[in-house]
């Protein structure tokens, strides 16, 4: 597991990025995100999900290092996340020229339309090492 500062209070905070929603609707939209642009880092992974039952709720972790960002590219998916405060934030997504952020040390669930097809972008390539998926882990790292 790799070593980072306890009670370093310094977190980010998730936020929504709106990107460019560039056409019209007779002949559809392209939307474009750039890393050190709208995505405040450099893409090392993509990945996406889908058809996802209604009744599963996904992610349940956070990461060390690693930042995304959450795009539901069609349907809806329910973005809840935990700063490790205890402060919690919910970004519904429904429109496919808006993400979600997530930096490092949040704890995030989503809950996904059976027609959701979700993109991530992620900083860091897959590290299981990475990944805090004990909840009760989460709050002792960065209790205060």
């Amino acid at each position: 597991m790799p070593t980072y500062m306890q009670n370093d209070h310094s977190w980010k905070k998730p936020y929504l990025i709106e990107f460019p929603k560039i056409g019209n609707p007779h002949e559809g939209y392209i939307s474009v995100g750039e890393g050190g642009g709208q995505i405040p880092f450099e893409i090392k992974r993509s990945f996406w999900t889908y058809f996802t039952p209604e009744s599963i709720v996904r992610g349940r972790h956070a990461h060390y290092q690693t930042e995304q960002v959450l795009i539901a590219v069609t349907g809806r998916i329910v973005v809840i996340t935990e700063l490790p405060d205890g402060e919690i934030l919910t970004f519904p997504l429904e429109q496919a020229n808006v993400g979600v952020y997530i930096p490092p040390n949040v704890w995030h669930t989503m809950q996904y339309s059976h027609t959701a097809v979700q993109l991530v972008l992620a900083s860091c390539p897959y590290d299981a090492s990475d990944y805090i998926r004990d909840y009760s882990l989460f709050r002792q790292t960065w209790a205060k």
